[in-house]
């Protein structure tokens, strides 16, 4: 579930109504290069890529040593957005970082940040919650 998260933020996160259209500006991608594109291969691949993710939050929620024993679901679920939030800025940074070097404006780099740290927050509650 942790995994397909991803995938459903991405689609809210990068459609025409939220930044899709400045997104697709900045990468000087039309849609028609989009509708070109091998789907199959992109998502696929975004798949299997999120549940390598996913898999990596549960293990750092999983360790004894980072949850509080005996707490509650609304603690748990906490936990996990507070862990998400933290691998989502430390994966910003690392984005920032190739774009800067890509040349890519400020605007690209927050799109892209934005959503690895709203989708790592959104596993880090799932998996959190789901402890």
């Amino acid at each position: 579930m942790a995994g397909i998260s991803a995938l459903v933020m991405g689609g809210i996160w990068y459609s025409p109504a939220l930044f899709g259209r400045v997104w697709m500006k900045e990468n000087h991608l039309t849609i028609e290069e989009l509708r070109k594109s091998n789907k199959g291969r992109i998502f696929g691949w975004s798949f299997v890529l999120s549940l390598i993710v996913a898999s990596n939050m549960g293990m750092l929620l999983a360790d004894p040593v980072s949850h509080i024993e005996g707490a509650q679901q609304s603690m748990r679920l906490l936990e996990g957005v507070l862990a998400g939030c933290g691998t989502g800025v430390g994966v910003f940074a690392f984005v920032a970082v190739i774009g800067l070097f890509e040349m890519k404006s400020s605007r690209h780099i927050f799109i892209n940040g934005g959503y690895c740290i709203l989708a790592s927050a959104l596993m880090g509650a799932i998996i959190g919650a789901w402890r």
